[in-house]
This record gives C-alpha cells, sequence and structure tokens, in this order.
C-alpha cells in the first residue's frame, strides 16, 4: 500500500512575537520575511549570510557600537529603531568619519505586536535611507515575557575616516571657542514627557537625527576642527567635562548664550533637574580655533539640525580639568559631571 507524503502544515500567522520567533525554525523564517526584509532589503543583507562581505574604501577604519534600551519605546518625535540608527550613525560621525556599514541586533519580548516591530524596523531604514547608510547584517534573539521591555536593539557601525582628520577629545587648546548646535535636554525631556503619570501636555519633542551630513559640511569648510562630541547621556554638562578633562583644560561656559526651549525649562524645573545635564540624541558640541568660529557657526546654521548653532564658551588657561559657568547675574559656578542617574532608560 502506497502511502501520500504528508503536506506539511501551515505556519500559523501570529500577530505577536511567540519564542518559536527565535528557534531559528519557520517562525524565525516567517519573521525574517514579514518583517525585516521587506524594510531592509540590500545586495549584502539579502544574502542571509551570517557575516556580511563589504569593501571599504581606502583610509583609516573606524568602529562604534552601543545598545539601546529606551522607555517608552515610541517618544514624541521618534521610536527606539530610528534612535538606534542615527545614534550610532552619530557616533562615527563626530569622530571624523564617513558612516558606510550598520549591524542591528534585535532582543524581542515575547507578546510584542509584530505591527509595532515593523513601525520601528522601518522607521530603521528610513533613518539609514536619510543617513546614507545601510544596514548589512543583524540578528534576532526572543526572550520571555519580562525579561525584557518589548524589544532591545544593538547596533554597530563601520566607517571611513577623513584623511587628513584628527578630531580627538585631547585637542582642545587654550582660547578655542566651544560651539553648540543648538537646544539642549529636547531628547530626555521627551521621553520622561511621555512616561505615565510625567505627561505635561506640551509639545516637547526628541531632537533625534543623524548628523553626519552637517559634520561633513563642517569639516570641508574647516578641517582643523579640534574636538567633536554628540552630547547624549549626562547631556552638555557631562560632554564638557569630559573634553576639559581629557585635554587637562579649563572651561567657560556664558548660561545667556545656551538655547534652551522655554517648554523643556519648565519640565526641568517641575523636575528639578538642570538642562544641561539632560540627554541630546540630534546636537553636537565642537571646539575649534577663534578665528574659525564663526565660519562652523555658518555652516551648521545652513542644516535643520544646526540652525540655532551658537558659541557657548571658551577653553582657557585657568582651572584645567573643570568646566566653569558665567551666570545671568554675573556670578560664576561650577558645572560638575552629573551624580547617579537622573533619567534613566533615555537611550
Amino acid at each position: 500500500m502506497s502511502i501520500a507524503p504528508a503536506c506539511p502544515s501551515p505556519i500559523q500567522r501570529h500577530e505577536t512575537v511567540q519564542m518559536a520567533h527565535g528557534a531559528g525554525g519557520r517562525l524565525s523564517q516567517s519573521l525574517m520575511q514579514r518583517v525585516f526584509m521587506p524594510h531592509l532589503s540590500n545586495a549584502f543583507l539579502d544574502m542571509l549570510d551570517d557575516q556580511a562581505k563589504v569593501e571599504l574604501p581606502a583610509g583609516k577604519t573606524a568602529f562604534t557600537t552601543d545598545t539601546y534600551v529606551v522607555s517608552p519605546v515610541f517618544f514624541p518625535g521618534g521610536n527606539i529603531g530610528e534612535l538606534a540608527v542615527n545614534g550610532t550613525v552619530n557616533d562615527l560621525a563626530v569622530g571624523g568619519a564617513r558612516p558606510l556599514y550598520l549591524s542591528a541586533g534585535f532582543v524581542l519580548e515575547e507578546g510584542l505586536p509584530l505591527s509595532e516591530l515593523e513601525t520601528i524596523v522601518s522607521s530603521m531604514a528610513e533613518a539609514a535611507r536619510k543617513a546614507g547608510v545601510m544596514i548589512v547584517t543583524g540578528d534576532t534573539k526572543v526572550v520571555g515575557r519580562g525579561q525584557c521591555d518589548k524589544l532591545f536593539i544593538n547596533t554597530s557601525g563601520i566607517g571611513i575616516v577623513r584623511e587628513g582628520t584628527a578630531l580627538s577629545c585631547r585637542n582642545l587648546k587654550t582660547g578655542d571657542s566651544i560651539i553648540l548646535s543648538g537646544s539642549v535636554g529636547d531628547h530626555g525631556m521627551a521621553i520622561m514627557t511621555s512616561r505615565e503619570g510625567l505627561s505635561f501636555h506640551s509639545g516637547i519633542m526628541s531632537d533625534c537625527t543623524a548628523l553626519n551630513a552637517m559634520i561633513e559640511a563642517v569639516l570641508d569648510a574647516v578641517p582643523s576642527v579640534h574636538a567633536m562630541r554628540d552630547p547624549t547621556r549626562g547631556g552638555v554638562a557631562a560632554t564638557l567635562n569630559e573634553l576639559a578633562l581629557s585635554s587637562a583644560a579649563g572651561m567657560e561656559i556664558h548660561e545667556g548664550s545656551i538655547p534652551v526651549r522655554a517648554d523643556v525649562r519648565g519640565a526641568c524645573e517641575l523636575l528639578g533637574i538642570d538642562p544641561l545635564h539632560v540627554a541630546n540624541e540630534g546636537k553636537l558640541v565642537l571646539s575649534v580655533s577663534p578665528e574659525h568660529a564663526q565660519t562652523v557657526v555658518g555652516v551648521m546654521r545652513a542644516f535643520e539640525c544646526g540652525r540655532d548653532a551658537v558659541i557657548i564658551g571658551s577653553v582657557v588657561a585657568d582651572h584645567p580639568g573643570t568646566v566653569v559657568m558665567r551666570t545671568a547675574f554675573g556670578s560664576r559656578r561650577i558645572i560638575d559631571l552629573p551624580l547617579g542617574e537622573q533619567l534613566p532608560r533615555i537611550c
């Protein structure tokens, strides 16, 4: 008696992440084809190998990695996906590198709606397109309910450093102008105001964006910029202190020159937080010789992400390793590193 071959059972269409989505079987393949490939498809990722084989132009290679655990994963002005792409792009760009390729690793919580995951993946693809980079390899793991908060994302990035560029936080020189590309505290306050019980009914939006186009234009105009940093966790206060300590240089900034949106300032006052200590995800701090400072500001202001660029202070020979602020009342106070974690899970 002949036995007819059994037809494989159809794959059930789930609307939330299942543990089996991370098991490497049919549901894993279904997740890849349903959610990831329609948005992230490119010649490298389409190979579906365990690695991406890419060609790099000649020059020094920059490499960075970061992990994103922001809560909530959707916030005013963005979500965890575009934050992961833009954050890694910016970490490469502030080192003088042209970002080229990213990897993306996902840790998904069982029960995460696939519609939310697809929205996040789609936003990653759009952020990568805008920044001119490609997501060429990745990985997905699934953990049980309660073992992570919806999803965590790790992104790593590779770029090529511009020839002749030597940006470093050790490069500050006495007399340098310190330039800030725009208002501070937008991202951190957007996260806080969107959390349950902390709504201020405001229009605060995250400043999450890729800065590489603006940075490239700045370096085209002034290749001799000394240092660049993006003031993320710890805010502008942490970044200024890191620059001063690394260069053993003093720094004096002017309170009245630092742009803070009125709604951000109000939210900070309600929470008892200094806006200088609040995270940003689309701002730039740099140090440059004073004779080039106005040129840099002019280049920045030609970009939406730098339209409020301003000189906020200078590097001084006094009090090496210390950042001092001149207040609106003419007094001086030390701007120290933040103590502890004032705003948890903001990136």
